[in-house]
């Protein structure tokens, strides 16, 4: 079977009106991809209506629509669509956001870079900004060793990467990936406790653990309309989750060396939620954590992943950051934060190298 015959489930995620205000660009730029294979549109929609419902079989005809009595997150809405398709034998999985318009040879060039590698299970397309074409939305994400995720390149000039060629991320953004369906088959799916924001993190990490590289594809073009939310659910479920995401995934040895940094940042970050108006949000984090229920998950989502991993701490920890970087909360505090955990952090990674863990 070529490359241009296999069969690809390309999924998004409704939510209530944003299907009304996103869906046509979105699906009119799937509906003419240059792709030859099979193309799958699969639309979840969470919380879903008669009235939502009914829009999405009008406006999206060709393609397969399941209803969410609920709204229980990204993470699950994904997950139930990528389970289907699993089932149904897609050879790739294609998430999409539909705030997005995606460029005519964006899948085929995504999967020409898949495919140039068997060891490749995920690549991302080069998200740019819309309205703001000129501007960078995300090469890939970085992770710092706090469990901080952040783009890559954000609002950067497009022109200073014109030449840039295929690399390695951290994890990719769901805005826009491909998977290969045998790594999603081996390494699992979206964490559905996660239910929005780092579940991309997560599943991008157990990847690399697992023995399958990110990329970048940067020929790939999909334009988002992203708006950083500053709603305090939100920084409670980043919190939260990048907590999770460095407790399932680090070696042991990590976490003990990260501790002293961890407490520090921690008590930073309450002094940050407290100026900033969500520091019930972060009591709320740290309750999650004292509940012995939540780590009966955690444990047994940490043991299935360690069980599962190829790839040695030391190879992990190289492609790891020592620097937070947010546009949008830039500081002289966090600036100062950065010159003192990037030191820490490269101490940590020498450690780990030097014992070859």
């Amino acid at each position: 079977m070529s490359d241009m015959e296999k069969k690809i489930a390309v999924i998004l995620v409704n939510y209530q009106e944003y299907a009304k205000k996103y869906l046509q660009d979105c699906y009119r730029g799937l509906l003419h991809q240059d792709y030859r294979g099979e193309l799958k549109i699969m639309i979840v929609d969470n919380a879903s209506t008669s009235e939502s419902f009914e829009y999405l079989q009008n406006n999206a005809p060709q393609a397969e629509i399941i209803k969410n009595e609920h709204n229980d997150g990204f993470a699950k809405g994904n997950n139930d669509a990528i389970k289907l398709a699993l089932a149904w034998g897609y050879d790739y999985i294609f998430l999409l956001n539909m705030d997005t318009i995606i460029e005519l040879n964006a899948i085929s060039e995504l999967v020409k870079v898949l495919e140039e590698d068997n060891s490749r299970g995920a690549v991302q397309a080069k998200l740019l900004l819309h309205p703001e074409t000129d501007k960078i939305n995300s090469l890939g994400n970085a992770t710092h060793f706090l469990g901080f995720g952040y783009c890559l390149g954000y609002r950067d000039l497009a022109a200073k990467y014109q030449d840039l060629s295929v690399k390695n991320i951290f994890y990719p953004s769901g805005a826009a990936v491909l998977f290969r369906a045998e790594a999603l088959n081996k390494v699992g799916l979206f964490d559905e406790r996660f239910w929005m924001y780092n579940e991309d993190q997560d599943l991008g990490w157990r990847l690399w653990l697992s023995g399958y590289k990110i990329v970048l594809a940067p020929t790939a073009l999909v334009y988002h309309r992203y708006e950083f939310s500053r709603s305090i659910s939100k920084y409670y479920y980043m919190d939260r989750n990048r907590i999770l995401a460095i407790l399932k995934n680090y070696h042991w040895l990590t976490l003990l060396l990260i501790i002293p940094a961890g407490i520090v940042m921690e008590l930073g970050l309450a002094f940050f939620a407290l100026k900033s108006g969500w520091f019930k949000k972060k009591l709320a984090v740290w309750g999650y954590f004292l509940n012995p229920f939540h780590w009966v998950y955690i444990i047994k989502a940490r043991n299935s992943i360690q069980k599962k991993r190829t790839l040695k701490e030391k190879e992990i920890v190289k492609m790891i950051s020592g620097r937070i970087w947010y546009q949008e909360v830039d500081s002289p505090l966090l600036r100062l934060a950065n010159v003192f955990l990037s030191i820490y952090w490269f101490c940590i990674k020498r450690l780990i190298i030097l014992l070859n863990i």
